[in-house]
């Protein structure tokens, strides 16, 4: 596991989300339609790693084709060969990060908005070695990270407009239309004017209880049955009493399971409760 990458995956949290909408002048659904296209809202793997994906063939660019012929799984003029989700995603940049570390770092797109490396100044970040300390560090710099590209980038004006079309472009590249992009995000946009935008109360606790291998669901803010069980097995196993919603001494232990994690997790994936008793 690359142990460097690991935080304490802090959530977004009411001040993080309001310095971003104060930067973008944009409301919280156009905001969050960007967010859930990107990363389905989160911008952490279960193990507290940055979400990423690495891209082989922006590697191959910056490298001037040098490393196509050896390694051609992770450095190609041709995109693709993402492979699973998740771990894999940071096998492949550790794989890059050995043949040239700066160009590998620029060739993954990072946290809830999919920065990529390369535009790191955009995100008003001396180099991308910064811009990826504050990707690690908490969702909140991954947002205001994502505010500095839509700004600087010159998206955020198609963002207020709600111009889905021109934004894709402008954010995703000429071929957004492959992938929807445009669509996705104004049937998003429609979801969360209509259906109201992730408390993100909730959705911290679901963040933790994911760290903490609880299995609350979906990361959307929303209490459904299967958040509240995960809920519930937490709190009994804390022996707290068991509540329908999410309470203040609840939130405030999973804040302190999560501060206790280690930063340096095995190279095993431990049962949760061996989680649960180490951070005792």
């Amino acid at each position: 596991m690359s142990d460097e990458f690991t935080s304490h995956g802090a959530a977004l949290d009411d001040e993080g989300l309001a310095n971003a909408l104060d930067l973008a002048k944009v409301s919280a659904a156009q905001l969050w339609a960007v967010l859930a296209v990107e990363t389905s809202g989160n911008g952490y793997f279960s193990d507290r790693r940055p979400k990423i994906l690495f891209e082989r063939h922006v590697f191959s660019r910056l490298t001037h084709q040098t490393f196509d012929a050896q390694h051609p799984d992770i450095s190609s003029k041709t995109p693709g060969n993402y492979g699973e989700s998740g771990a894999h995603q940071y096998d492949r940049l550790t794989q890059a990060i050995r043949l040239n570390r700066n160009a590998a770092l620029q060739s993954t797109s990072w946290g809830l908005g999919q920065t990529m490396g390369f535009n790191f100044a955009q995100t008003h970040s001396a180099d991308v070695e910064s811009m990826v300390k504050r990707m690690v560090a908490s969702e909140n710099e991954q947002l205001l990270c994502t505010i500095g590209t839509l700004i600087e980038g010159g998206a955020v004006d198609a963002l207020r407009a709600k111009d889905w079309a021109n934004f894709a472009r402008r954010y995703n590249g000429p071929n957004y239309a492959i992938n929807n992009y445009d669509l996705r995000l104004s049937a998003a946009y429609q979801k969360f004017s209509y259906g109201g935008t992730p408390d993100l109360r909730i959705r911290m606790a679901q963040t933790y209880l994911t760290y903490l291998g609880f299995h609350p669901g979906t990361i959307d803010g929303i209490v459904g049955k299967q958040t509240r069980d995960a809920m519930n097995l937490f709190q009994a196993k804390e022996g707290m009493g068991l509540t329908t919603v999410l309470d203040d001494e609840t939130l405030e232990h999973l804040r302190n399971r999560i501060d206790a994690l280690p930063l340096q997790p095995p190279r095993h994936t431990a049962p949760v409760w061996e989680l649960l008793r180490s951070a005792l």
